[in-house]
């Protein structure tokens, strides 16, 4: 790895924060003025596309993309490995429009949470589950009833490269309601942008994007089966790919 390289990531966290303020400036001013699916791509999508290719440029974080077939043409419930910051920025650029769950404290932050609220997202209150299932039941709906894709992380927050953990139920029981299947996304982006510090770690992300995944039968039992193929489809494919993959030395 070059000696530069630590250097080429402090530019990297610069620009991206440069870029984010900015970029906030100026849609606090023009996307309140966008129907949703345009605002969504003026707000969103083109500067995650940026962070991506900046995380591409600067830190060597290349990506390739398998199962894009699976993607169904109408936009279902995303159930999504999070590992890193990164896949927040690829999912947000590749599908659109997204709505995604998040904690309602991002909300408050200058100028990024005010972008954000531009956006419908389903800012849920931690401390209080029982209400933040029933937002994300009434408030996902509405998004999916409106053409927008609904991200969700089941694990709840971003686990460690080996440490799989227990998908919550939320975006399998939004879908059963819905009538609409699960799209389960692996990928293995923890190897290259760990949870913990700033390092990165070049290499080639791998995403998978699984199959539609409809619910078999109906009510609860449906629920708790329909997220039990998706945590094991994701994570067989997760322990797959970091048994596979290696950052670069």
């Amino acid at each position: 790895m070059s000696l530069l390289f630590p250097l080429r990531i402090v530019l990297f966290y610069f620009l991206l924060a440069f870029t984010a303020f900015a970029w906030c400036l100026v849609s606090l001013v023009f996307a309140p003025f966008m129907a949703f699916r345009a605002r969504y791509r003026f707000v969103v999508q083109n500067w995650c596309r940026c962070a991506v290719w900046l995380g591409k440029t600067l830190a060597g974080l290349r990506y390739e993309v398998h199962g894009a077939e699976n993607v169904p043409a109408r936009p279902c419930v995303i159930l999504a490995k999070h590992q890193s910051t990164w896949e927040t920025f690829f999912l947000s650029a590749y599908f659109e429009p997204l709505t995604q769950v998040l904690k309602r404290e991002l909300l408050r932050v200058p100028f990024f949470g005010w972008a954000i609220m531009l956006l419908k997202p389903i800012a849920i209150d931690r401390d209080n589950p029982k209400a933040a299932l029933r937002q994300v039941a009434k408030q996902g709906h509405e998004r999916l009833e409106q053409g927008a894709w609904v991200l969700i992380f089941p694990e709840g927050t971003r686990t460690p490269v080996g440490q799989p953990a227990k998908f919550s139920r939320s975006g399998a029981a939004l879908a059963v309601n819905a009538g609409l299947p699960v799209l389960p996304i692996a990928h293995n982006a923890g190897m290259f942008w760990p949870k913990a510090g700033w390092g990165k770690r070049p290499g080639t992300i791998q995403v998978v994007i699984g199959p539609p995944m409809l619910a078999e039968s109906e009510g609860p039992r449906a629920v708790a089966e329909l997220n039990q193929r998706a945590e094991d489809w994701v994570n067989a494919q997760v322990s797959q790919l970091e048994a596979q993959g290696r950052p670069t030395p």
